[in-house]
């Protein structure tokens, strides 16, 4: 039997996941599962990269623990956030969070270079305010660059810390704004054009792709040698990778912190029309992940962390269904990307718009869930509309998959046939990619 460790990490948590084949099927147990989240130092949102390091060495020492040989391990991760390191491999901290404030006056100065259309014409990239690109031309103006040598997204850094090889990965890089759409390579014109190091931005490789054998000390602490290979390192990648195949030529949602809507494509869509519509072209392993990113449970688990950190979110959803409130927000406004209240921040649009306030805390998640399902309906518009196809269905995969009511709420906002998977689909896709090396 053969075995491979698919190390999953999200904004809010990290999970290690064992996957083989037995009698054809793919089989999984999680061995270890750790917290993820913001710091906020000194008003700067950051990622402790350090102690997300030692867990996933704790996750890797179970693993051996329990099934004593590792063919081999791959890391995924959300888009956009990155390390910086020195000409001696030392880290240029801090690591900033996607979710921090740094880039409002970078985002100006960059579109005075170039335009956001002129951007999409090359990356195919929708705006994000967190893009990579706003965060590196901060770190640019800031004189952070200067000692920089190195310039990994985060799954490529984890990698380089277990193994001392870099490696770029191509669908993890596609989420940064800086990647042609057509060639799948950094896109040096903009690069050039933004003033960036042109040594940072070196070449991408696809998934699958070996980085190397475990450091000799890690070996030596987890248990175990294996190898580190290439994931789609996007975690969003890896789950439309991971969607079952008699169902990816329907459009997908992957239901996590964020909703990611849309379907795989062979080509990227560069028309002034998806431009407009704020859709992706990001990397997917032998296509395009054609899709929005939709602020997602985010919106769901900051309002329960806020109002009732003591209650599951399968009592949430049951409590919200039984309401009558019907007002809705605009899920896709950035006020509700960071705020330091999200209740305070669903009270300031509902009044900005002069609509009436939750009465109970249920409400306030009603109103979160029929807003996130008529945001994908929007999403579900907007598609057909820029592929010129109709659809009659649509597959849900990741944590929102479990979710009943939302589904039922998506179901009647898109008008089409819902589909839920409630699988592990990140995991799966980056063991499928693991596997399918390994029978090679």
């Amino acid at each position: 039997m053969k075995y491979y460790v698919a190390i999953d990490i999200g904004a809010s948590s990290g999970r290690h996941i064992v996957g083989w084949k037995e009698g054809g099927e793919l089989c999984t147990k999680e061995v270890y599962r750790f917290y993820n989240g913001v710091d906020d130092v000194n008003g700067t949102l950051v990622w402790d990269v350090d102690r997300l390091f030692r867990e996933i060495v704790a996750g890797l020492k179970e693993s051996f623990r329990q099934f004593g040989k590792i063919e081999s391990v791959a890391i995924d991760t959300w888009g956009v956030d990155y390390v910086l390191l020195d000409k001696d491999g030392k880290e240029i901290l801090p690591c900033h969070a996607y979710r921090d404030d740094r880039t409002k006056e970078p985002i100006e100065e960059v579109h005075k270079i170039m335009s956001f259309k002129e951007l999409y014409a090359h990356t195919g990239i929708q705006f994000q305010p967190f893009n990579t690109i706003y965060q590196l031309y901060d770190d640019l103006k800031k004189g952070r660059l200067e000692k920089a040598e190195m310039f990994l997204m985060l799954p490529e850094y984890f990698s380089y810390k277990l193994t001392g090889v870099a490696k770029k990965e191509y669908t993890e890089a596609s989420t940064s704004g800086l990647v042609d759409a057509r060639t799948k390579q950094y896109d040096m014109e903009v690069v050039k054009r933004l003033g960036l190091p042109q040594r940072l931005f070196g070449h991408l490789d696809a998934p699958g792709t070996e980085v190397g054998a475990l450091k000799e000390e890690i070996a030596k602490e987890v248990g175990g040698q294996t190898t580190v290979v290439l994931c789609a390192s996007h975690d969003t990648a890896s789950a439309v990778e991971g969607i079952p195949d008699d169902s990816v030529n329907m459009p997908y949602l992957s239901s996590g912190t964020w909703s990611l809507f849309g379907v795989r494509l062979k080509e990227p869509i560069l028309t002034e029309k998806s431009c407009e519509a704020n859709y992706t072209n990001e990397g997917g392993v032998g296509y395009i992940r054609f899709l929005k990113n939709i602020m997602g449970l985010w919106l769901v688990q900051s309002l329960r962390k806020e109002l009732c950190p003591d209650k599951s979110f399968g009592d949430i959803a049951a409590e919200a269904q039984q309401g009558t409130y019907a007002e809705t927000i605009d899920a896709d406004d950035w006020r509700f990307l960071a705020p330091e209240s999200m209740k305070g921040a669903f009270d300031e649009y509902l009044r900005e718009n002069g609509r009436p306030l939750p009465e109970k805390t249920s409400d306030y998640f009603r109103c979160a869930f029929m807003s996130l399902a008529n945001s994908y309906a929007k999403a579900m518009r907007e598609l057909e509309k820029i592929t010129g196809e109709k659809y009659e269905g649509l597959c849900i995969v990741g944590g929102g998959a479990k979710n009943g009511f939302l589904n039922e709420l998506t179901e009647r906002a898109c008008g089409v046939k819902v589909h839920a998977i409630p699988i592990e689909a990140t995991a799966f896709g980056n063991l499928k990619i693991q596997m399918q090396r390994g029978d090679k």
